[in-house]
């Protein structure tokens, strides 16, 4: 798919407003201030006004050019939230706050609606929250206690009551305005709720772990009256549809959020390894520390900005829904890179336990992405059970289109791993039917070792067309890319044989049908994908540490 074929931004454009977010490095986000607002849990509310202001306008990069923005598409998005995580993940949950709250209008809302509130958020007057967890529905919106009481005259209706309590919700305190699920007669609907409107109470923040330069309060709304003209869409009763319809592009966001932590926790550990000298050599020079604490995941944070940027792309260019997608992008990359922290923090020692270094501040913060909109376990849910019946529905050519594209890219560039992600998205197609038809499935516990299995083989497959299309372009990073590639082939042809054992010989089957199936899935030509793999991990040390 060409850039021009996709929405967003050209080049140029969203490098500039990533320059803009670097500058804000400089005295906006200072690391002094960036540390002080993380000890104080201080909520910066002044600065991140400034960042909506016309000075900065971040906000219009997400906005529709109709509605006064730059008309941003899910590549430049993902690019600058991956950059403001990179400086504080605290503030970019703020900044991602109002995207997310934004989101159901736009999405949902009536043209009239649009013009006017997208209007009022391009003019960088409103914080913005979206409003939908609650004590006791999470990710399982259909828990929704919230309720929207319709309020008649004349026979019409002319607004709703909302009485209910939201929790978790990031800038709830201190929103302008709030999107928020409730359930209407009709169903869950989407209302937008200004900041003033009696009834409706923004409370004190909560005390966290991590992100605490972030806002998460509770909102209580009792018999908060909205007027008919603030349902999202003119319609009730179909809420959940409209947040559905995002989830691909948010938990894409969060990934993108856990990108840039990832990343920046190794911009502080790589530096530090070539300065810190042990035993009369620079820690960088030692195996064991950079092939444990530090090339492992460059390696999976680089996999991840490959099916990031990837899926990016797919939503640039289609309307489809990639829920699915989303979810692996969430899973993989947040996961990835909560242990890079914690390799981070490991990798400087002593010093990676004081707060002046930043890391443990990163390692606190990350952890949430693992968490909101929708945990780890969540995403594991929604892979395994959608990829399952796509795997099922097509008869095995969902993941077997897949393989057949990586023999061909593997005859055209043989150094990039490809072939043995092949082989494990093969393995993967055999293991969904043993599982399918001795009834596995029904096993959460499978259904999760299952759901690894297709992220790592998904997230694989990205990387490794972005190795051969860097290979066959000449690129400079070609080569780092390739090594990338085939270490990262070795990581997912282990994951996809080792729990393809798990499944077969913990599932409780004849063991005659589970050395059967461990031979069907070539299981001892997969571990031929960690060949050589002590050579190219000292290839992308040496490049990663200048050696």
């Amino acid at each position: 798919m060409s850039e021009n074929a996709c929405r967003g931004l050209d080049l140029e454009s969203r490098q500039m407003v990533v320059d803009t977010v670097r500058q804000l490095r400089k005295k906006l986000l200072s690391k002094e201030n960036i540390l002080e607002w993380d000890k104080a849990e201080v909520f910066p509310e002044a600065e991140i006004r400034e960042m909506l202001g016309p000075e900065i306008g971040l906000q219009l990069l997400f906005i529709p050019e109709a509605y006064g923005g730059m008309g941003g598409g899910a590549r430049d998005c993902c690019k600058v939230t991956q950059e403001t995580a990179r400086i504080c993940l605290g503030v970019a949950t703020g900044f991602f706050a109002i995207q997310l709250g934004s989101d159901p209008i736009l999405v949902g809302a009536t043209e009239e609606q649009k013009q006017k509130w997208m209007g009022r958020i391009a003019e960088g007057n409103c914080l913005v929250a979206y409003a939908v967890t609650e004590p006791g529905a999470g990710s399982n919106l259909a828990s929704l206690k919230t309720k929207a009481e319709p309020v008649i005259e004349n026979g019409q209706v002319k607004g709703y009551k909302i009485t209910g309590t939201k929790q978790f919700i990031s800038t709830g305190g201190y929103a302008d305005i709030v999107t928020v699920l409730a359930d209407a007669p009709e169903g869950p609907t989407f209302f937008i709720v200004e900041k003033g409107t009696p009834g409706f109470k923004q409370h004190k923040g909560e005390e966290k772990h991590g992100i605490r330069a972030s806002n998460t309060s509770p909102l209580t709304f009792d018999e908060a009256y909205v007027p008919v003209e603030n349902l999202i869409g003119g319609v009730p009763g179909i809420g959940l549809k409209q947040a559905n319809k995002v989830f691909g592009y948010t938990r894409l966001m969060v990934a993108s959020m856990g990108l840039g932590a990832g990343e920046a926790a190794l911009e502080i550990a790589i530096p530090y390894a070539k300065e810190r000298i042990q035993f009369g050599s620079p820690l960088s020079e030692k195996q064991g520390y950079t092939h444990k604490l530090i090339v492992p995941n460059v390696v999976r944070m680089a996999a991840a900005d490959a099916y990031i940027d990837e899926v990016a792309q797919m939503l640039d260019s289609s309307e489809a829904d990639l829920q699915v997608e989303g979810a692996i992008g969430k899973v993989f990359t947040t996961e990835a890179a909560d242990r890079t922290a914690n390799d981070c923090i490991q990798a400087l020692g002593g010093y990676g336990y004081i707060r002046e270094f930043g890391v443990e501040k990163i390692k606190r913060d990350v952890k949430i992405t693992c968490i909101y909109e929708g945990t780890s376990e969540i995403q594991q849910s929604i892979i395994s059970t959608f990829r399952w019946k796509t795997s099922r529905k097509t008869k095995g050519e969902f993941y077997g289109r897949m393989a057949a594209e990586m023999d061909g890219l593997d005859a055209q560039v043989a150094d990039a791993g490809c072939r043995f992600y092949a082989m494990a998205a093969r393995a993967l197609n055999k293991t969904i039917d043993l599982a399918h038809e001795n009834r596995l499935t029904r096993q959460q516990a499978v259904m999760f070792d299952l759901a690894d299995m297709m992220t790592h083989v998904e997230v694989g497959i990205a990387l490794g067309r972005k190795a051969v299309r860097l290979a066959q372009a000449n690129d400079p990073q070609a080569d780092k890319f390739k090594a990338i590639a085939r270490v990262f082939a070795g990581d997912v042809t282990r994951l996809v044989g080792e729990n393809a054992v798990r499944i077969a010989m913990g599932g409780g089957l004849d063991s005659a049908v589970a050395q059967q199936h461990l031979a069907d899935i070539a299981y001892q030509e997969m571990l031929a994908g960690r060949a050589n793999w002590v050579a190219d991990m000292d290839r992308i040390a040496d490049i990663i540490f200048e050696r």
